[in-house]
Protein backbone atom coordinates (compact mmCIF):
# COMPACT_ATOMS: atom_id res chain seq x y z
CA UNK A 1 0.00 0.00 0.00
CA UNK A 2 0.90 3.48 -1.16
CA UNK A 3 1.18 6.32 1.45
CA UNK A 4 -0.96 8.06 -0.94
CA UNK A 5 -3.53 5.59 -0.68
CA UNK A 6 -2.78 4.95 2.77
CA UNK A 7 -3.49 8.49 3.21
CA UNK A 8 -7.15 8.11 1.84
CA UNK A 9 -7.93 5.60 3.89
CA UNK A 10 -6.84 7.81 6.69
CA UNK A 11 -8.91 10.49 5.81
CA UNK A 12 -11.60 8.07 5.37
CA UNK A 13 -11.32 6.94 9.02
CA UNK A 14 -11.21 10.31 10.85
CA UNK A 15 -14.45 11.65 8.41
CA UNK A 16 -15.71 8.65 9.93
CA UNK A 17 -15.49 9.05 13.16
CA UNK A 18 -15.97 13.27 12.53
CA UNK A 19 -19.48 12.78 10.80
CA UNK A 20 -20.65 10.27 13.96
CA UNK A 21 -19.38 12.71 15.94
CA UNK A 22 -21.34 15.82 14.22
CA UNK A 23 -24.29 13.68 15.02
CA UNK A 24 -23.50 13.26 18.63
CA UNK A 25 -23.39 17.02 18.61
CA UNK A 26 -26.85 17.64 16.86
CA UNK A 27 -28.30 14.88 19.12
CA UNK A 28 -26.95 16.16 22.41
CA UNK A 29 -26.27 19.49 22.42
CA UNK A 30 -23.12 19.00 23.77
CA UNK A 31 -19.96 21.39 23.74
CA UNK A 32 -17.73 18.43 24.30
CA UNK A 33 -18.24 17.25 20.96
CA UNK A 34 -18.20 20.29 18.93
CA UNK A 35 -14.73 21.41 20.13
CA UNK A 36 -13.81 17.03 19.12
CA UNK A 37 -15.58 17.81 15.84
CA UNK A 38 -12.89 21.36 15.72
CA UNK A 39 -10.05 19.09 17.35
CA UNK A 40 -10.40 16.58 14.18
CA UNK A 41 -11.07 19.11 11.58
CA UNK A 42 -7.45 20.90 12.54
CA UNK A 43 -5.89 17.11 11.97
CA UNK A 44 -7.68 17.35 8.57
CA UNK A 45 -6.41 20.51 7.70
CA UNK A 46 -2.72 20.13 8.85
CA UNK A 47 -2.39 16.57 6.45
CA UNK A 48 -4.42 18.48 3.36
CA UNK A 49 -2.05 21.24 3.36
CA UNK A 50 0.97 18.89 4.83
CA UNK A 51 0.99 16.15 2.88
CA UNK A 52 -1.58 15.53 -0.27
CA UNK A 53 -1.83 17.72 -3.63
CA UNK A 54 -2.71 20.58 -1.73
CA UNK A 55 0.87 21.53 -1.29
CA UNK A 56 1.38 22.16 -4.98
CA UNK A 57 -0.67 25.02 -4.66
CA UNK A 58 0.43 26.90 -1.96
CA UNK A 59 4.93 28.42 -1.87
CA UNK A 60 7.36 26.95 0.07
CA UNK A 61 6.81 29.64 2.77
CA UNK A 62 3.38 28.60 3.46
CA UNK A 63 4.20 25.27 3.34
CA UNK A 64 6.86 25.56 6.13
CA UNK A 65 4.69 27.96 8.13
CA UNK A 66 1.73 24.89 8.01
CA UNK A 67 4.39 22.47 8.98
CA UNK A 68 5.89 24.45 12.02
CA UNK A 69 2.11 25.77 13.34
CA UNK A 70 -0.52 23.54 11.76
CA UNK A 71 -0.53 20.81 14.75
CA UNK A 72 -0.64 23.34 17.37
CA UNK A 73 -3.62 24.54 16.46
CA UNK A 74 -4.93 20.92 17.23
CA UNK A 75 -3.13 21.23 20.74
CA UNK A 76 -4.67 24.31 21.01
CA UNK A 77 -8.12 22.86 20.69
CA UNK A 78 -7.08 19.72 22.60
CA UNK A 79 -6.51 21.30 25.55
CA UNK A 80 -10.21 23.02 25.64
CA UNK A 81 -11.04 19.49 24.60
CA UNK A 82 -9.94 17.62 27.45
CA UNK A 83 -11.46 20.76 29.74
CA UNK A 84 -14.90 19.80 28.81
CA UNK A 85 -14.38 16.07 28.90
CA UNK A 86 -12.49 15.87 32.57
CA UNK A 87 -13.82 19.22 33.86
CA UNK A 88 -10.26 19.96 34.73
CA UNK A 89 -10.42 23.51 36.26
CA UNK A 90 -12.36 22.03 39.06
CA UNK A 91 -10.86 18.75 39.42
CA UNK A 92 -7.45 19.56 38.73
CA UNK A 93 -7.16 23.30 39.06
CA UNK A 94 -3.24 23.53 38.97
CA UNK A 95 -3.11 21.74 35.54
CA UNK A 96 -5.96 23.68 34.08
CA UNK A 97 -3.85 26.98 34.93
CA UNK A 98 -0.39 25.30 33.85
CA UNK A 99 -2.61 24.30 30.41
CA UNK A 100 -3.31 28.05 29.77
CA UNK A 101 0.09 29.08 30.33
CA UNK A 102 0.59 26.47 27.90
CA UNK A 103 -1.91 28.03 25.35
CA UNK A 104 0.13 31.48 25.80
CA UNK A 105 3.43 29.78 24.67
CA UNK A 106 1.43 27.98 21.46
CA UNK A 107 0.14 31.78 20.66
CA UNK A 108 3.98 33.14 21.22
CA UNK A 109 5.21 30.28 18.97
CA UNK A 110 3.16 30.65 15.87
CA UNK A 111 3.63 34.84 16.14
CA UNK A 112 7.52 33.80 15.81
CA UNK A 113 7.10 31.43 12.89
CA UNK A 114 4.73 34.08 11.22
CA UNK A 115 7.99 36.36 11.39
CA UNK A 116 10.10 33.82 10.36
CA UNK A 117 7.95 32.21 7.42
CA UNK A 118 6.64 35.43 5.85
CA UNK A 119 9.34 38.20 6.93
CA UNK A 120 12.14 37.33 4.05
CA UNK A 121 14.80 39.49 6.02
CA UNK A 122 13.97 37.31 8.88
CA UNK A 123 14.23 33.55 7.93
CA UNK A 124 16.79 31.45 9.12
CA UNK A 125 16.55 28.00 8.36
CA UNK A 126 18.63 26.66 11.38
CA UNK A 127 16.20 28.61 13.64
CA UNK A 128 13.09 27.09 11.86
CA UNK A 129 14.24 23.71 12.51
CA UNK A 130 15.63 24.13 16.19
CA UNK A 131 12.25 26.18 16.94
CA UNK A 132 10.11 23.32 15.20
CA UNK A 133 12.22 20.23 17.00
CA UNK A 134 11.98 22.67 20.63
CA UNK A 135 8.45 23.07 20.40
CA UNK A 136 7.92 19.38 19.74
CA UNK A 137 9.94 18.07 22.46
CA UNK A 138 7.94 20.57 24.64
CA UNK A 139 4.61 19.36 23.42
CA UNK A 140 6.11 15.54 23.81
CA UNK A 141 6.97 16.82 27.93
CA UNK A 142 3.52 18.16 28.48
CA UNK A 143 2.17 15.37 26.79
CA UNK A 144 3.65 12.94 29.52
CA UNK A 145 2.64 15.51 32.55
CA UNK A 146 -0.63 15.63 31.08
CA UNK A 147 -1.06 11.41 30.24
CA UNK A 148 0.23 11.36 34.26
CA UNK A 149 -2.55 13.96 35.44
CA UNK A 150 -5.26 12.42 33.53
CA UNK A 151 -4.86 8.97 34.52
CA UNK A 152 -4.62 10.13 38.35
CA UNK A 153 -8.36 11.26 38.22
CA UNK A 154 -8.76 7.20 37.98
CA UNK A 155 -12.15 7.19 36.15
CA UNK A 156 -12.65 5.32 32.85
CA UNK A 157 -13.07 8.36 30.51
CA UNK A 158 -9.77 9.99 32.14
CA UNK A 159 -7.82 6.85 31.34
CA UNK A 160 -9.51 6.71 28.05
CA UNK A 161 -8.08 10.10 27.59
CA UNK A 162 -5.34 9.55 28.43
CA UNK A 163 -4.48 6.56 27.06
CA UNK A 164 -5.70 8.16 23.80
CA UNK A 165 -2.94 11.05 24.68
CA UNK A 166 -0.22 8.51 24.71
CA UNK A 167 -1.36 7.12 21.52
CA UNK A 168 -0.71 10.43 19.95
CA UNK A 169 2.65 11.42 22.04
CA UNK A 170 3.99 7.76 20.74
CA UNK A 171 3.04 8.51 16.97
CA UNK A 172 4.19 12.25 17.49
CA UNK A 173 7.95 11.45 18.53
CA UNK A 174 8.50 8.27 16.50
CA UNK A 175 7.25 10.48 13.39
CA UNK A 176 10.20 12.97 14.96
CA UNK A 177 12.79 10.39 15.31
CA UNK A 178 12.29 8.95 11.75
CA UNK A 179 12.30 11.73 9.86
CA UNK A 180 16.06 12.69 11.61
CA UNK A 181 16.86 9.36 10.15
CA UNK A 182 17.41 7.92 6.82
CA UNK A 183 15.32 5.28 6.87
CA UNK A 184 12.31 7.14 6.13
CA UNK A 185 12.03 9.31 2.55
CA UNK A 186 9.45 12.08 1.64
CA UNK A 187 8.52 9.97 -1.47
CA UNK A 188 4.54 9.50 -0.84
CA UNK A 189 4.57 7.01 -3.62
CA UNK A 190 6.28 4.30 -1.74
CA UNK A 191 5.21 2.29 0.73
CA UNK A 192 2.91 4.18 3.50
CA UNK A 193 5.31 2.12 6.60
CA UNK A 194 8.36 3.99 4.73
CA UNK A 195 7.09 7.74 5.48
CA UNK A 196 7.46 8.91 8.82
CA UNK A 197 4.07 10.88 8.61
CA UNK A 198 2.37 7.15 8.51
CA UNK A 199 3.04 7.02 12.44
CA UNK A 200 1.90 10.15 13.72
CA UNK A 201 -1.54 9.22 11.69
CA UNK A 202 -1.11 6.12 13.08
CA UNK A 203 -0.92 7.32 16.49
CA UNK A 204 -3.78 10.29 15.71
CA UNK A 205 -6.54 7.45 14.97
CA UNK A 206 -5.46 5.55 17.72
CA UNK A 207 -6.22 8.38 19.79
CA UNK A 208 -9.64 9.42 18.08
CA UNK A 209 -10.60 5.63 18.93
CA UNK A 210 -9.73 5.93 22.32
CA UNK A 211 -11.50 9.23 22.57
CA UNK A 212 -15.14 8.28 20.96
CA UNK A 213 -15.31 4.95 22.96
CA UNK A 214 -14.51 7.43 26.00
CA UNK A 215 -17.48 10.02 24.95
CA UNK A 216 -19.74 6.88 24.22
CA UNK A 217 -19.19 5.83 28.13
CA UNK A 218 -19.07 9.49 29.32
CA UNK A 219 -22.72 9.48 27.10
CA UNK A 220 -24.08 6.23 28.41
CA UNK A 221 -23.04 6.92 32.16
CA UNK A 222 -25.09 10.43 31.60
CA UNK A 223 -27.81 8.91 30.22
CA UNK A 224 -27.83 5.98 33.12
CA UNK A 225 -27.36 8.97 36.08
CA UNK A 226 -30.56 11.12 34.07
CA UNK A 227 -32.46 7.57 34.32
CA UNK A 228 -31.71 7.08 37.80
CA UNK A 229 -32.38 10.74 39.01
CA UNK A 230 -35.85 10.39 36.70
CA UNK A 231 -36.65 7.10 38.23
CA UNK A 232 -35.82 9.21 41.95
CA UNK A 233 -38.01 12.02 40.65
CA UNK A 234 -40.75 9.44 39.76
CA UNK A 235 -40.35 7.95 43.32
CA UNK A 236 -40.37 11.58 45.40
CA UNK A 237 -43.62 12.70 42.90
CA UNK A 238 -45.81 9.04 43.83
CA UNK A 239 -44.35 9.73 47.94
CA UNK A 240 -45.30 13.04 47.49
CA UNK A 241 -48.62 12.37 45.72
CA UNK A 242 -49.64 9.81 48.62
CA UNK A 243 -48.14 11.71 51.64
CA UNK A 244 -50.99 14.82 49.82
CA UNK A 245 -53.26 12.21 49.87
CA UNK A 246 -52.72 11.10 53.27
CA UNK A 247 -52.88 14.40 54.33
CA UNK A 248 -56.31 15.26 52.74
CA UNK A 249 -57.64 12.20 54.26
CA UNK A 250 -56.01 13.03 57.69
CA UNK A 251 -57.61 16.59 57.02
CA UNK A 252 -61.02 14.96 56.16
CA UNK A 253 -61.04 12.65 59.46
CA UNK A 254 -59.58 15.28 61.64
CA UNK A 255 -63.03 17.58 59.75
CA UNK A 256 -65.41 14.29 60.56
CA UNK A 257 -64.27 13.88 63.99
CA UNK A 258 -64.28 17.86 64.81
CA UNK A 259 -68.03 17.71 63.25
CA UNK A 260 -68.89 14.74 65.74
CA UNK A 261 -67.58 16.09 68.63
CA UNK A 262 -69.21 19.28 68.31
CA UNK A 263 -72.54 17.50 67.77
CA UNK A 264 -71.96 15.43 70.52
CA UNK A 265 -71.12 18.61 72.74
CA UNK A 266 -74.45 20.60 71.15
CA UNK A 267 -76.51 17.29 72.21
CA UNK A 268 -74.32 16.93 75.75
CA UNK A 269 -76.10 20.86 76.30
CA UNK A 270 -79.45 19.18 75.60
CA UNK A 271 -79.08 16.47 78.42
CA UNK A 272 -78.95 18.82 81.78
CA UNK A 273 -81.09 21.38 80.30
CA UNK A 274 -84.04 18.63 79.72
CA UNK A 275 -83.35 16.58 83.06
CA UNK A 276 -83.45 20.23 84.95
CA UNK A 277 -87.04 20.78 83.25
CA UNK A 278 -88.04 17.41 83.79
CA UNK A 279 -87.11 17.60 87.63
CA UNK A 280 -89.09 20.80 88.34
CA UNK A 281 -92.06 18.82 86.32
CA UNK A 282 -91.52 16.16 88.49
CA UNK A 283 -91.15 18.26 91.74
CA UNK A 284 -93.92 20.35 91.13
CA UNK A 285 -96.22 17.01 90.26
CA UNK A 286 -95.24 15.27 93.60
CA UNK A 287 -96.95 17.84 95.66
CA UNK A 288 -100.24 17.74 93.29
CA UNK A 289 -100.71 14.39 92.73
CA UNK A 290 -98.24 11.31 93.55
CA UNK A 291 -99.98 9.13 91.44
CA UNK A 292 -99.42 11.01 88.47
CA UNK A 293 -95.78 11.46 89.65
CA UNK A 294 -95.37 8.54 89.47
CA UNK A 295 -96.13 8.13 85.92
CA UNK A 296 -94.25 10.84 85.23
CA UNK A 297 -91.21 9.33 86.73
CA UNK A 298 -92.11 6.21 84.65
CA UNK A 299 -92.38 8.01 81.23
CA UNK A 300 -89.28 10.21 82.31
CA UNK A 301 -87.10 7.01 83.05
CA UNK A 302 -88.32 6.17 79.33
CA UNK A 303 -87.36 9.21 77.67
CA UNK A 304 -83.87 9.68 79.27
CA UNK A 305 -82.91 5.92 78.00
CA UNK A 306 -83.58 7.41 74.28
CA UNK A 307 -82.08 10.36 75.19
CA UNK A 308 -78.94 8.48 76.24
CA UNK A 309 -78.81 6.49 73.05
CA UNK A 310 -78.97 9.35 71.31
CA UNK A 311 -76.34 10.65 72.42
CA UNK A 312 -74.23 8.21 70.05
CA UNK A 313 -75.73 9.33 67.15
CA UNK A 314 -75.78 11.96 64.66
CA UNK A 315 -78.89 11.35 63.31
CA UNK A 316 -81.86 9.35 63.72
CA UNK A 317 -85.21 8.42 61.85
CA UNK A 318 -87.87 10.25 61.82
CA UNK A 319 -90.07 7.08 63.30
CA UNK A 320 -87.90 6.87 66.32
CA UNK A 321 -87.91 10.74 66.99
CA UNK A 322 -91.55 10.81 67.12
CA UNK A 323 -91.62 7.92 68.98
CA UNK A 324 -89.47 9.56 71.78
CA UNK A 325 -91.55 13.22 71.49
CA UNK A 326 -94.94 11.27 72.29
CA UNK A 327 -93.51 10.00 75.31
CA UNK A 328 -92.00 13.24 75.50
CA UNK A 329 -95.45 15.22 75.32
CA UNK A 330 -97.19 12.71 77.82
CA UNK A 331 -94.91 14.00 80.22
CA UNK A 332 -95.75 17.97 79.24
CA UNK A 333 -99.66 16.95 79.24
CA UNK A 334 -99.48 14.96 82.40
CA UNK A 335 -98.35 18.63 83.42
CA UNK A 336 -100.48 20.91 81.94
CA UNK A 337 -103.91 18.91 81.47
CA UNK A 338 -105.49 20.32 78.70
CA UNK A 339 -103.75 23.39 78.37
CA UNK A 340 -101.33 22.08 75.73
CA UNK A 341 -102.49 20.22 73.11
CA UNK A 342 -100.76 18.22 70.66
CA UNK A 343 -101.55 17.33 67.14
CA UNK A 344 -99.95 14.71 64.78
CA UNK A 345 -100.21 15.11 61.05
CA UNK A 346 -97.00 12.91 59.16
CA UNK A 347 -96.88 11.11 56.48
CA UNK A 348 -95.48 7.65 56.67
CA UNK A 349 -93.59 7.38 53.50
CA UNK A 350 -91.17 10.31 55.54
CA UNK A 351 -90.97 8.09 58.56
CA UNK A 352 -87.60 6.69 57.18
CA UNK A 353 -86.41 10.32 56.80
CA UNK A 354 -83.80 11.49 58.79
CA UNK A 355 -83.25 14.45 61.31
CA UNK A 356 -80.62 15.20 64.33
CA UNK A 357 -81.99 13.43 67.84
CA UNK A 358 -84.02 15.76 70.13
CA UNK A 359 -84.32 18.44 67.88
CA UNK A 360 -87.99 18.21 68.00
CA UNK A 361 -87.74 17.71 71.66
CA UNK A 362 -86.19 21.34 71.50
CA UNK A 363 -89.07 23.07 69.46
CA UNK A 364 -91.33 21.77 71.80
CA UNK A 365 -89.77 23.04 74.83
CA UNK A 366 -89.16 26.16 73.35
CA UNK A 367 -93.23 26.58 72.75
CA UNK A 368 -93.80 25.54 76.15
CA UNK A 369 -91.79 27.91 77.48
CA UNK A 370 -91.85 31.16 76.07
CA UNK A 371 -95.70 30.64 75.48
CA UNK A 372 -99.10 30.90 77.60
CA UNK A 373 -101.15 27.38 78.08
CA UNK A 374 -104.18 27.68 80.27
CA UNK A 375 -107.10 26.08 79.94
CA UNK A 376 -108.94 29.01 78.80
CA UNK A 377 -105.82 29.73 76.26
CA UNK A 378 -104.73 26.38 75.56
CA UNK A 379 -101.31 26.42 73.52
CA UNK A 380 -101.71 23.77 70.63
CA UNK A 381 -98.38 22.48 68.90
CA UNK A 382 -98.64 20.81 65.69
CA UNK A 383 -96.58 18.49 64.13
CA UNK A 384 -96.79 17.77 60.56
CA UNK A 385 -95.08 17.71 57.22
CA UNK A 386 -95.33 19.55 53.96
CA UNK A 387 -95.56 19.07 50.11
CA UNK A 388 -92.11 19.80 49.80
CA UNK A 389 -91.15 16.89 52.31
CA UNK A 390 -90.60 18.92 55.40
CA UNK A 391 -91.35 18.29 58.84
CA UNK A 392 -93.34 21.78 60.15
CA UNK A 393 -93.63 22.48 63.88
CA UNK A 394 -96.56 24.77 64.93
CA UNK A 395 -97.65 26.18 67.61
CA UNK A 396 -99.79 29.26 68.24
CA UNK A 397 -98.03 32.36 69.62
CA UNK A 398 -99.39 33.69 73.12
CA UNK A 399 -96.05 34.87 74.26
CA UNK A 400 -96.04 35.59 78.25
CA UNK A 401 -95.95 38.72 79.20
CA UNK A 402 -92.83 38.32 81.41
CA UNK A 403 -89.72 37.43 79.48
CA UNK A 404 -88.29 34.50 80.42
CA UNK A 405 -85.05 33.71 80.69
CA UNK A 406 -82.96 31.99 77.62
CA UNK A 407 -79.21 30.46 77.74
CA UNK A 408 -79.98 30.39 73.86
CA UNK A 409 -79.32 26.31 73.70
CA UNK A 410 -82.54 25.76 72.13
CA UNK A 411 -82.92 27.36 68.35
CA UNK A 412 -79.26 27.73 67.92
CA UNK A 413 -78.28 24.10 68.69
CA UNK A 414 -80.76 22.58 66.10
CA UNK A 415 -79.02 25.42 63.29
CA UNK A 416 -75.83 24.60 64.82
CA UNK A 417 -76.41 20.63 63.90
CA UNK A 418 -77.33 20.78 60.52
CA UNK A 419 -74.64 23.44 58.82
CA UNK A 420 -72.04 20.98 60.59
CA UNK A 421 -74.44 18.35 58.40
CA UNK A 422 -73.55 20.53 55.54
CA UNK A 423 -77.19 20.72 55.20
CA UNK A 424 -80.33 22.99 54.00
CA UNK A 425 -80.77 25.03 57.26
CA UNK A 426 -84.36 24.90 58.97
CA UNK A 427 -86.51 27.88 58.85
CA UNK A 428 -88.88 30.13 60.50
CA UNK A 429 -91.40 32.10 60.11
CA UNK A 430 -94.39 34.06 62.18
CA UNK A 431 -97.23 34.59 60.44
CA UNK A 432 -100.89 34.89 61.68
CA UNK A 433 -100.20 34.21 64.76
CA UNK A 434 -98.45 30.69 63.91
CA UNK A 435 -94.92 30.58 64.98
CA UNK A 436 -93.13 27.86 62.42
CA UNK A 437 -90.36 26.21 62.27
CA UNK A 438 -89.74 24.27 59.35
CA UNK A 439 -87.09 21.00 59.18
CA UNK A 440 -85.56 19.52 56.07
CA UNK A 441 -85.73 15.88 56.41
CA UNK A 442 -82.57 13.96 55.42
CA UNK A 443 -82.43 11.33 52.81
CA UNK A 444 -81.20 8.00 54.07
CA UNK A 445 -79.24 7.65 50.94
Amino acid sequence: MTFQIWGAVFTGMVLSIMLLNVVQWMTYRDRSYGLYTLYMLAWLFYFGLRVYAFRDWFSAETNSFVRAVAPMGAYYVYFDFADAILDLRRRLPQFYRNLQLIKVGIVGYVTIHVVLCYVPSMWHPNVYETTFIAMRLAMAVVGVYGIRQMASLGDVVSKAYALGTAFLLTGGLTTMFLSMTYWCSEDWSGPFWGVSLTYMQIGIIAELVCFTLGLGYRQRQAAVRSAVVEQELTREREKHHRDQLEAELAVQRLEQEKTEVHIRALQAQVNPHFLFNSLNSLSALIDEDTQKAGLFLDELSSVYRYLLRANDQVLTPLAAELTFIRSYCHLLQTRHGSALRIVWQVEPPLLNRQLPPLTLQLLIENAVKHNIALPQRPLTIAIMTNEKGQLQVRNNVQRKSIRVASNGVGLSNIWSKYQMLNQPLPTLLENNGQFVVSLPLISVD
